[in-house]
């Protein structure tokens, strides 16, 4: 049984991509100006092969859904190891 998310953070987030979506990489910002409720993740997943961005979105909605309805804005950016390794050699 998990624990009941109380507060979002970026490291509660990032734990939430490491644990349900055995993500590679995590970046994680708060843009909310400080109060915690609005913030934008970059997650990177071999989970994600094959995966239509619809379909990326869906997953990480429904493995961040606890935190995610805590909060007033959440965007994402999901990419697998290959897409983000291409992103970030252009």
């Amino acid at each position: 049984m998990s624990t009941p998310v109380t507060s979002v953070t970026i490291e509660s987030l990032t734990e939430a991509c490491n644990t349900f979506l055995d993500a590679t990489h995590v970046e994680g910002k708060d843009i909310s100006g400080g109060c915690g409720q609005n913030f934008e993740i970059i997650i990177v997943s071999p989970k994600f092969e094959g995966k239509s961005t619809l379909q990326k979105h869906r997953m990480v909605n429904e493995a961040l859904k606890d935190q995610i309805a805590l909060v007033h804005a959440f965007s994402q950016k999901s990419y697998t190891p290959a897409q983000w390794e291409a992103l970030k050699s252009q």
